[in-house]
């Protein structure tokens, strides 16, 4: 938050609070950086003499101050002080030290979505606990909104809508807050927590593309869209879109409660900080999906050490994502929706061996193998049945004498 030094019709002590800076200035009065006794630093702020003056402001304003005094949660300005019956008014919160919303989104830009649902739902919050203390903040906008180092925090609530009929003269110095009131506020309609819906709904778009959802244009103009025309929501991530425009309802009852609008915020945070959209040509957990399945599946397939080339079953169909890894005992899953929504079956299981070969292969080699055994067996036998058959010569009782090597056979002798 911008500090400016005091100047020298400003008040150098207020209460028991010794002021040190300006803050700002707005439609109620001024707003002080100060320090208690004990070092403790809060923003004070100052009611302008003319309002002092009046007497139905005073009123409204004690009823405002009792209100703040019951409102107990971490995302709002706690309520430090107040004087209701001095010269001019004043009261006096906790410090919170960091950039208002507006002066962050106006510095750097559109925040992306997750941030911006982050901080809307700790918003919702912080109104949550508002509502439940009887009390409709009623000037919600990027610049009522700081953000410190420990989560978004909510000031002026209730305060600045203390003056009754002449609130919109009074709305502030922030650049396009007519286009944050509801619907209901303009036609000077009873507000409720709806109206504080509204209000976030539109501060949100502001965070989300830097401007606001009713454009820009003199207080009229931008009245008369807030009643009658839709908010412009170009920019506004998908993701956040639908329920903004459901909080921007001109209607109060079309829109989400402070609850609902908490715990939808809170989805939103947590999916687009953790499940961004994959890259074109991947699957939802960053797997590549169609063509690029294929070469996948190749590179990340476990191989044992002297398997062969998986069969082409077992790896990754063509048309969806990677199949499990190929060589275990597990079915290759299609891709597409689970069993049972009409997608085709599985495809059939093919079963290897820790070698990589198929069952039937190694069954038909071992029976060749015993057929190959078994003749060679038998054909040893017949051979040395063969020979073992081969006795003496059957002639006239008489023993052929041995031949000499290289000697010609005798003839056999004749029986005459």
């Amino acid at each position: 938050m911008a500090m400016m030094r005091l100047r020298r019709e400003d008040p150098r002590v207020v209460g028991s609070f010794r002021l040190h800076r300006r803050l700002g200035a707005g439609g109620m009065g001024v707003v002080y950086l100060g320090s208690d006794r004990r070092g403790q630093r809060v923003a004070l702020k100052v009611i302008r003499p003319d309002l002092a003056e009046d007497r139905e402001f005073r009123s409204r304003f004690a009823r405002e101050v009792s209100a703040a005094r019951r409102i107990r949660g971490g995302c709002t300005a706690r309520l430090v002080a107040a004087d209701l019956e001095a010269d001019r008014p004043w009261f006096a919160t906790q410090y919170v030290p960091g950039p208002s919303l507006h002066d962050k989104v106006n510095e750097e830009g559109p925040l992306p979505a997750a941030h911006v649902a982050s901080v809307g739902s700790a918003l919702a919050e912080g109104l949550l606990a508002v509502h439940e203390a009887g009390v409709v903040h009623r000037d919600l906008k990027p610049s009522n909104i700081l953000l410190s180092p420990k989560g978004p925090r909510i000031i002026d609530f209730g305060i600045a809508w203390a003056t009754g009929a002449s609130t919109l003269t009074h709305v502030g110095t922030a650049v396009g807050s007519p286009g944050f009131l509801a619907p209901e506020q303009v036609r000077g309609a009873a507000v409720t927590p709806a109206t504080d819906v509204f209000a976030l709904g539109a501060t949100l778009a502001y965070a989300s593309t830097a401007d606001s959802p009713f454009g820009h244009g003199s207080s009229e103009v931008m009245l008369y869209r807030v009643v009658h025309e839709e908010p412009q929501l170009l920019g506004v991530p998908d993701a956040l879109a639908p329920l903004l425009h459901a909080c921007l309802a001109k209607d109060p009852e079309d829109r989400p409660t402070t609850l609902q609008l908490s715990l939808r915020l809170k989805e939103i945070a947590a999916r687009e900080a953790h499940g961004a959209p994959p890259a074109p040509g991947h699957a939802s957990d960053g797997r590549p999906v169609g063509r690029r399945a294929d070469a996948y599946a190749d590179q990340h397939t476990e191989r044992r050490p002297g398997a062969g080339t998986p069969p082409r079953s077992a790896a990754a169909p063509r048309s969806g994502g990677p199949a499990r890894t190929a060589g275990r005992n597990t079915p290759a899953r299609p891709p597409g929706p689970r069993r049972g929504q009409g997608q085709r079956p599985p495809a059939r299981t093919v079963r290897t061996s820790p070698n990589g070969r198929r069952p039937d292969r190694i069954r038909l080699m071992r029976q060749r193998l015993t057929v190959f055994v078994v003749v060679t067996l038998l054909v040893a036998l017949g051979i040395a049945a063969a020979q073992g058959c081969q006795g003496p010569s059957r002639g006239l009782g008489v023993p052929t004498a041995p031949t000499a090597p290289g000697a010609p056979e005798a003839a056999p002798e004749s029986g005459l």
